[in-house]
């Protein structure tokens, strides 16, 4: 196999959950975590005699990320009903947007590794519903499975790209985006994990060159960035497999585990005759008025690009870590907050890329679930600062703070850890280590000068042991230089 030989295309199709207190068509809560069964009401589930009524701020949130991808709005907009039959859709069809969505065309500038940047065209948008969740998770009798219809009803937008990426990484890339953006105005809490965003990757192979597009494959709800770069990577080594042993590339859906890391087939992809669209006789066509889209427009919270700018500005930091800070409005608002605490926003802006971030990817949680809040964390940062612990303390000390031992100050207190910074007493500590290493220090003085620097190690590692760790490392390395070449 050899992918050189093979260009790859991927189009994205990405549900984002609008962040409404209740569902696109009826009352019920969209609160996440309730147990089973207890949000999804008559309306939910289209029982006879019900009628849907449509949820205006689910229209607004639409608009809004139309305006943010600077797309057409679409002015009148209509609902159909898309017939299938799953167990998790006992109404026994969807309403959703088909011929007339409410975002028209746009497109989302995205940013590589590499520092190129590219745009992927957005075919549309349209609003639909939710269906429920089917439930697979061992609590049953082998062979069954479980419904919670809590889900059913809750209001999504379904953002539709163009063929436009050629590569996992772009792909990520434009759903990162995707999810900073909607985060940032605040139509979508971005909570991955809880089904918030879920992404339907597209793709094919083709001759390197050509412009005939090969049979596309669709992998169904993917809910990481990682699982979708993982699902993509497997597939377009699949269907390469499978063109070079003579095979043909099937179209069909596809699933992706990415505990387990394997592909399956799951059904034939139907095609849009196969839903049986016909126009929702029970709702009337949305219209947005000029007026609507012009105060929406005038309210719109501060999108990426615009944070990106302002934190190189206004806190002096990199474009790159502006862009990692400012491309997610969760961290932006932790880093902000902890920088405004802090004074230091270079060494907040660190620890929130570095360890922070790290400790949250490795725990899988967002930075809204953060156990560190950002005043807790600036509070640390601020003894950093004044020097009453080191950069190894901090470690500690952020570990404590993670796992619920109090603030910093406190931390710090109950664990003896303020570093040493008195001048008179890391004097004496310094004394006392070159006294009782006469062998050490003669080394030093007999060894040429140009080689010197290499032999301060050994001396730091024993006033550091002396000082159990405390004393600041800045000042004994310079009142260290000064006794060793007053021996000179």
């Amino acid at each position: 196999m050899s992918n050189s030989n093979w260009d790859t295309v991927i189009g994205l199709e990405v549900h984002v959950q609008l962040a409404t207190k209740t569902k696109i068509f009826s009352g019920a809560s969209t609160a996440y975590g309730a147990e089973p069964n207890t949000q999804a009401c008559a309306i939910d589930l289209a029982m006879p005699g019900t009628l849907p009524v449509l949820n205006r701020q689910a229209v607004n949130y639409a608009v809004m990320f139309g305006l943010a991808i600077d797309a057409e709005i679409g002015k009148e907009s209509a609902f159909e009903r898309k017939n299938y039959f799953y167990p998790d859709l006992p109404k026994g069809y969807q309403t959703t947007q088909l011929a007339k969505p409410i975002v028209g065309r746009g497109e989302v500038e995205i940013q590589l590794a590499d520092g190129r940047k590219k745009s992927i065209r957005i075919h549309h948008a349209h609003l639909e519903e939710d269906a429920g969740k089917s439930l697979h998770d061992g609590n049953f009798r082998a062979g069954v499975s479980g419904i919670d219809l809590n889900r059913a009803g809750t209001p999504l937008i379904e953002i539709v790209s163009e063929p436009d990426m050629t590569s996992a990484e772009e792909a990520v890339a434009f759903a990162k985006k995707l999810h900073s953006i909607v985060t940032s105005i605040g139509i979508c809490d971005g909570e991955m994990s809880q089904g918030s965003m879920r992404f339907d990757v597209n793709v094919s192979i083709k001759p390197k060159g050509s412009d005939t597009l090969g049979t596309r494959t669709e992998t169904k709800n993917l809910n990481s960035f990682k699982f979708m770069e993982e699902a993509i990577a497997k597939e377009v080594e699949r269907q390469i497999d499978v063109i070079e042993d003579g095979g043909t590339v099937i179209q069909e859906t596809r699933l992706y585990n990415g505990d387990t890391k394997t592909a399956r087939s799951m059904r034939s992809k139907e095609e849009a005759n196969d839903y049986r669209y016909f126009p929702c006789p029970d709702l009337l066509p949305v219209i947005v008025s000029d007026q609507t889209i012009e105060e929406l427009r005038s309210n719109m919270p501060e999108l990426p690009d615009a944070r990106q700018a302002r934190f190189v500005e206004q806190y002096g930091l990199s474009e790159y870590d502006a862009g990692i800070l400012g491309g997610d409005a969760g961290m932006a608002a932790y880093f902000e907050t902890a920088a405004a605490t802090s004074s230091n926003a270079k060494l907040t802006a660190n620890w929130v890329m570095g360890e922070l971030a790290g400790r949250l990817n490795n725990e899988e949680l967002s930075i809204n679930k953060s156990p560190v809040s950002a005043e807790q964390l600036a509070g640390m940062i601020l003894r950093i600062a004044d020097n009453s612990i080191s950069g190894k303390m901090a470690k500690e000390v952020f570990e404590a703070i993670w796992a619920g031992e109090g603030s910093a100050d406190e931390i710090i207190e109950a664990r003896g850890l303020k570093q040493v910074s008195d001048s008179g007493a890391l004097e004496q500590i310094v004394a006392e280590v070159l006294a009782a290493n006469q062998a050490m220090v003669d080394d030093y003085i007999n060894t040429d000068e140009a080689k010197r620097k290499k032999k301060l190690g050994g001396f730091m590692g024993q006033i550091m042991k002396a000082s159990q760790g405390q004393a600041n490392p800045q000042q004994v390395n310079q009142i260290l230089l000064q006794k060793l070449n007053e021996l000179l």
